[in-house]
């Protein structure tokens, strides 16, 4: 990068988990050298999932781990995994993320005719 774009770019990188595989994230964020952000999630009794991010990602740039895979630990399965990915993404954007970006090590659907 050059120092011309340096210097205008004060950005803050925020790294964030799902529910499918928190200790990936948290691996991830060891080799960044970063803290995994505070951000709630659940699932309602109606299958509605719920997010929230506990502090301020306004003009961040969002990174959110979630592979799609279940979680039998928190009773996340693969269907959920992806919806919950995407309510995360809709809810950083409503948060006013400067860029958000899904990190998906391992996608379930790609294959589904073989």
């Amino acid at each position: 990068m050059t120092a011309s774009l340096q210097r205008g770019y004060d950005k803050r990188l925020m790294l964030f988990s799902g529910r499918a595989n928190p200790v990936l994230a948290d691996r991830i964020a060891g080799q960044l050298g970063v803290d995994l952000g505070p951000i709630t999630l659940k699932t309602f009794s109606n299958d509605e999932v719920y997010c929230r991010f506990d502090e301020s990602i306004r003009g961040a740039d969002v990174f959110l781990v979630q592979p799609m895979c279940g979680n039998p630990e928190t009773g996340v399965n693969a269907n959920d995994a992806l919806l919950e990915l995407l309510v995360m993404v809709d809810a950083a954007v409503g948060a006013s993320a400067h860029r958000v970006a899904a990190v998906t090590p391992w996608y379930g659907y790609p294959r589904q005719d073989k």
